[in-house]
């Protein structure tokens, strides 16, 4: 058996934990029932990983075999890992009539004229997502099936989601990406965490949305809080109030579990107490960022129970505004700064 099969297929039973293996391996459909009801799921991983092993080389498995196993642990599992989101740009007339043959035909032959040896693997989820798992290599090797690229696209949509790409990488994908997608450009969303679902629910709006109105809020008279007579009255409106605006600028219910937002800063010192500073040429740089398990349930509890001003600042209503979680703030001469 070839060593990259052994070490892809040890590493994924590393990586499975054993209350799933069994269900991963009945939707991996390259065992028989009689060796899967042979594998005894209550051993250590090591004899797991022998007896694996052992069946794979009696079925003459190959490396693609065990991506495929691969790829339905990581559909199955897609908080995994850390996960970039693309925007593809400039649609042309038939960028929306692109269909999952049309895309993978063109997929794989633009990408393979890119680059000589790379391997991949195009599976259609029940979402509607498009997982493609790619192998990369190069002109003298082959690819390399320890180190893949997961890219997921929703056709008929701009977004792309993209894991473990390198910058060299990077061109060719973006490449393949546009030309099978009937787009003109792709550009960065500066959107990225470790929960696929959260990014793409947060991208495509894929939540309860909270919009301003001058009527009274169905949202105070559902989250009514039975209390002294003197102080609902002399707080009920301010506290309605505050809840209201952050639902506006989070939205509602469940929200997009987003872990953390990124704010660069760049700007022109300024103290006239301090000409070395004041009269430098680099701008001065600082970074902020927020983390939380659940960072947009944290700000709207923070300005809904008054913890933060209201109304809220565009900083941060901007996350879910622009769904963006990585800002650039930078000097626009005197006047104030500018929001990328």
């Amino acid at each position: 058996m070839d060593n990259t099969v052994k070490r892809l297929l040890e590493r994924l039973v590393r990586r499975i934990p054993s209350r799933m293996l069994k269900t991963t391996l009945d939707k991996w459909s390259r065992l028989t029932a009689t060796q899967r009801q042979s594998i005894d799921y209550t051993e250590s991983k090591w004899a797991l990983t022998e007896k694996l092993l052992a069946i794979c080389e009696e079925n003459e498995l190959t490396v693609k075999h065990i991506a495929e196993l691969e790829m339905i642990h990581v559909i199955e599992n897609p908080n995994l890992g850390m996960w970039h989101a693309f925007q593809l740009m400039d649609p042309q007339d038939d960028a929306h009539s692109v269909e999952l043959t049309q895309f993978k035909e063109q997929f794989k032959s633009h990408l393979s004229e890119l680059i000589r040896h790379v391997s991949i693997k195009i599976k259609k989820h029940t979402d509607e997502a498009v997982w493609i798992r790619i192998a990369w290599g190069d002109t003298f090797s082959r690819p390399n099936h320890l180190k893949p690229t997961y890219v997921v696209h929703y056709l008929q949509t701009p977004y792309v989601f993209l894991s473990s790409l390198t910058s060299k990488q990077k061109p060719l994908l973006s490449q393949a990406l546009v030309l099978s997608t009937r787009y003109q450009a792709i550009k960065d969303a500066n959107l990225s965490g470790r929960k696929l679902t959260a990014i793409r629910d947060l991208l495509m709006k894929q939540y309860l949305q909270v919009f301003p109105t001058k009527f009274p809020s169905p949202l105070a008279e559902r989250n009514r809080v039975v209390s002294n007579l003197h102080i609902e009255k002399e707080q009920a409106g301010s506290a309605a109030n505050r809840h209201q605006m952050a639902c506006e600028a989070f939205g509602d219910g469940l929200l997009p579990q987003l872990q953390s937002a990124v704010y660069k800063l760049e700007t022109k010192f300024r103290d006239h107490t301090n000409k070395t500073m004041t009269e430098r040429d680099e701008p001065f740089r600082c970074v902020v960022k927020f983390a939380s398990t659940n960072l947009l349930e944290s700000l709207r509890h923070s300005a809904s129970s008054g913890v933060a001003s209201t109304p809220v600042t565009p900083l941060l209503s901007s996350v879910p505004l622009k769904g963006k979680n990585y800002f650039v703030i930078t000097d626009n001469g005197p006047g104030p700064s500018s929001q990328k």
